[in-house]
């Protein structure tokens, strides 16, 4: 992977995003760049004949991918990463292995930061229901700022009896960073699991899998990681290397590349996250892309990209706050992120009417709960920056 040292410039010539859009919604999406495109178009083509097929073809994709991903959270262990088709499935791993928990006991609890995604709420319903256990959520707080006081909240509701821990790099919504490495010692005190959904920040933001020591890491692949939709990659610690898959693929089964033995049912596992494996894993088309992208994003460094997006919005922002809006502060791995930054409007303005205010303008950001989502990357330009502060200043100033 590339260091951090040297500074990345615009990337805009990667992508083929039209001239005259103002694309700052990766979190919404990631676009696809040239090379990604260019992946899935040249993997169609080899599936109009696959004549010459081999086994290890249903493997080898996959192989690579588990590789750039962990090079990428700096996980020593590539087969601690599964290939999951959503950030609901691979939760669902978690929530299905949650019994055999050591120490697992009712009257525990699931603890949760507010507004959380729906697939990182959902889970949990059913094993809490089975188990006896009940949920806590650590709701944002209304002081300003938000960051410090929330992870502090965070790490008090961890103690003795809570079971498992939920807990983002960066809040989807908001943007507001929480200190994973701080959380994941907490929960080891306490002896909780951590389940950790990076799906805003892998890809931007360094995340390290050393550091922060989870138990799950599960995260989407068409947003930060810049891959196709309907995929993504998920890692499982040691507790999860003997534990109850969701389905059982033939593919994740000692020796099931052996396809002439097929029929001599194997029921030993592959080793360690294999077992995790959504069916049909291959994805064929979808993998390559994935693999480019996943290498187009070591070449940039999560660290060069969370500098550039600064760059680019640092006069933004005081532009921005001097029309009433608010924004999170800079404060390390408490305060706010560069790639995804949450803007308060003020008082009485309605977020939807400013984002579709917005989109005509051909500004495209998204309008969560009680604020606008930022989300910008490398292939946006001061242009771009300055479009988003022009056409708020036109609609702020009514």
């Amino acid at each position: 992977m590339r260091t951090a040292a040297s500074q990345l410039t615009t990337q805009k010539d990667k992508f083929s995003l039209p001239d005259g859009i103002h694309y700052l919604n990766c979190a919404t999406r990631a676009p696809l760049s040239r090379t990604v495109e260019q992946a899935g178009h040249d993997a169609i083509h080899r599936d109009s004949n696959p004549f010459g097929l081999r086994p290890d073809d249903f493997f080898s994709g996959a192989i690579r991918v588990r590789t750039l991903f962990s090079q990428l959270i700096n996980n020593p262990d590539p087969d601690r990463i599964a290939v999951v088709p959503s950030v609901s499935y691979g939760m669902a791993v978690v929530a299905r292995n949650l019994p055999n928990k050591p120490g697992i006991r009712a009257g525990q609890h699931i603890v949760l930061v507010g507004s959380e995604f729906p697939s990182d709420v959902y889970a949990w319903d059913r094993v809490c229901l089975e188990l006896g256990l009940t949920i806590k959520t650590v709701p944002m707080p209304e002081e300003y700022p938000r960051g410090p006081r929330w992870n502090e909240r965070l790490l008090d509701a961890i103690d003795s009896n809570t079971a498992l821990v939920i807990a983002p790099p960066v809040h989807w919504m908001y943007g507001i960073r929480f200190d994973l490495e701080a959380v994941g010692q907490r929960a080891r005190e306490v002896g909780a699991w951590l389940a950790v959904d990076g799906t805003q920040a892998i890809g931007a933001l360094p995340v390290d899998i050393g550091t922060i020591q989870p138990d799950a890491v599960v995260c989407a692949g068409y947003k930060w990681l810049m891959g196709p939709y309907s995929l993504g990659l998920a890692y499982y610690g040691p507790a999860f290397d003997e534990g109850t898959p969701l389905e059982e693929g033939w593919m994740n089964r000692l020796d099931s590349n052996q396809f002439h033995k097929l029929m001599d049912y194997q029921p030993v596992y592959r080793p360690k996250a294999y077992r995790y494996n959504v069916g049909e894993h291959t994805h064929f088309v979808q993998m390559p892309m994935l693999e480019a992208s996943l290498e187009q994003l070591l070449d940039w460094h999560p660290e060069r990209i969370q500098t550039y997006t600064n760059e680019l919005m640092q006069d933004a922002w005081p532009a921005l706050e001097q029309l009433g809006c608010q924004i999170e502060p800079l404060n390390g791995s408490q305060g706010r992120s560069h790639h995804l930054v949450g803007l308060w409007l003020p008082e009485h303005t309605d977020p939807m009417a400013v984002q579709q205010a917005l989109q005509t303008e051909k500004v495209s950001v998204s309008a969560r709960a009680r604020a606008l989502r930022i989300a910008p990357h490398v292939y946006n330009t001061p242009e771009d920056a300055d479009a988003l502060v022009r056409v708020l200043t036109k609609v702020l100033s009514v």
